[in-house]
């Protein structure tokens, strides 16, 4: 604990960033990392728990005190090295994740909590500048193969650690880029794609092997890769989307959150000839009140909506959270995210009905109020609809950004792998096998194993999976789990 008395003298900081009405005239990133003497206060705040429930917040288990410290001490070379000892990509995470860890901070009972991902973010933004991040080729190759299905956080965090334990390592992905979600899904202004390539550098220089444009059971068949590596990882994203079968959903003007996120950022990469699809003077409707409908937000005010309205089927969460009966789990509470304070309208307990159209165009989005009633039979809380509560709002462009159910089934089908109720890859994550899928030397890590998650998750997922499949070809493993 290297002040005492630090979280009852200093207070929370925030990054600093560009105002909103100037951040909405590009793709850059707005957030600044804070200073080094920044940085040291945040650490400062830190009271060294006897237990630190905020490494229990997080899936990845960040030694997050002693980082905290380290800071304050201003030895950011050893705070990397901590940093870097459960988390490969902390540029990722310190950008993107939203902290559960803050949240399970003992601080965040009687005050704000500690900046743990804004120190995250300092450390590892101040290691690059400084030079530390370099490549850690294995002293040793075992010669054996592994295929890491699927470039996303969870695939790239399995394919280091493997390739750091010896193993010759191809990531295999279907797009024309390394990167997954955090490539196409991810807006640039929450994440520069600048900081996926450098990673793709030192994991070439690591050993790691890309191979992009190939379509796992299209391009290449699932029985060459199980026939010519030793162990295949499929470590996919969730990438069906849940629909909306109301009528009117055939209309043009009606899309999925993921297809309009993605063709922005083939854009801002700088690609010719994307297909049109833009938000720019006409009414948009954000259907799904998570992190990709914030995404769509942020998008369409860049992109000049002449309004932007954001539904969520459930009820408005509560603006505070409640301190007794949350921490340190996550609390239900409402969250505003930048985008959100760029500009738009949210309205909670919305379901949408139909839709109208004209000349085959939407142009309208029917809607009514519903509340959540305890269904006596079952006990399970039930939508009902408020009687005479429908209404009508324009709408040119509907993006539907409602979650994911499943991985796509045909990755998963050309391995012959048994699923999950959910249509996942079944595997468990505890005792001998783990991470093993009912098909013979293939694992499965990340959203293809456990269903859509966070960035934070697919990390950790992906770095055990690797420890599992090391043991696997190896006998045991020195590789953390």
């Amino acid at each position: 604990m290297g002040k005492i008395t630090g979280f009852l003298e200093y207070q929370r900081l925030e990054e600093a960033h560009e105002a909103p009405e100037q951040r909405k005239k590009h793709y850059r990133e707005f957030h600044q990392h804070l200073t080094d003497e920044q940085a040291g206060i945040h650490g400062a705040r830190c009271m060294d728990c006897g237990v630190p429930f905020c490494m229990l917040g997080c899936p990845i288990n960040n030694i997050i005190p002693d980082f905290n410290d380290l800071v304050f001490k201003q030895d950011w070379k050893e705070a990397i090295t901590t940093l870097h000892s459960t988390n490969n990509f902390p540029e990722f995470t310190g950008r993107v994740c939203p902290a559960p860890c803050e949240e399970a901070c003992v601080l965040r009972i009687i005050d704000d909590p500690v900046g743990i991902k804004s120190i995250e973010h300092a450390i590892i933004d101040k290691a690059w500048e400084e030079g530390w991040v370099q490549p850690l080729p294995p002293e040793h190759k075992t010669g054996k193969r592994v295929a890491v299905v699927g470039s996303g956080p969870a695939g790239i965090a399995c394919a280091q650690q493997l390739a750091r334990a010896g193993h010759d390592v191809v990531v295999f992905e279907k797009n024309d880029r390394i990167g997954g979600l955090l490539r196409y899904g991810i807006p640039d202004f929450k994440l520069a794609k600048s900081l996926i390539d450098r990673r793709m550098e030192q994991m070439r220089a690591e050993g790691v092997e890309f191979r992009v444009g190939q379509s796992i059971g299209i391009d290449v068949p699932a029985k060459k890769l199980v026939d010519e590596f030793d162990a295949v990882v499929l470590a996919g994203g969730a990438e069906v989307p849940r629909d909306l079968p109301v009528p009117g959903r055939e209309l043009e003007g009606i899309h999925f959150a993921m297809e309009f996120l993605e063709l922005q950022n083939r854009r801002v990469a700088g690609e010719k000839k994307v297909r049109e699809l833009f938000a720019t003077g006409k009414h948009v409707v954000v259907i799904g009140g998570g992190d990709t409908g914030s995404d769509c937000v942020g998008t369409s005010n860049r992109q000049g909506a002449r309004s932007i309205t954001q539904f969520e089927l459930l009820p408005q969460p509560p603006v505070e959270r409640d301190p007794l009966a949350s921490w340190p789990y996550w609390p239900m509470k409402l969250r505003s995210s930048d985008s959100h304070e760029e500009g738009c309208s949210r309205d909670w307990s919305v379901a949408t009905k139909s839709f109208k159209a004209k000349s085959g165009k939407v142009t309208a989005l029917l809607a009514a109020r519903v509340e959540w009633k305890k269904d006596e039979a079952t006990g399970q809380m039930k939508m009902v609809e408020i009687p005479g509560s429908e209404f009508e709002i324009p709408a040119d462009l509907v993006l539907l950004a409602m979650g994911f159910v499943s991985p796509m089934q045909p990755v998963l089908d050309a391995f012959g792998i048994e699923k999950d109720a959910r249509g996942n890859a079944k595997a468990s994550t505890d005792g001998p096998g783990c991470y093993a899928t009912s098909a013979p030397k293939v694992f499965a890590a990340g959203d293809m194993r456990r269903g859509q998650s966070l960035v934070v998750w697919a990390i950790r997922e992906g770095r055990q999976c690797a420890r599992a499949v090391d043991e696997f070809l190896m006998g045991s493993s020195e590789l953390p789990r």
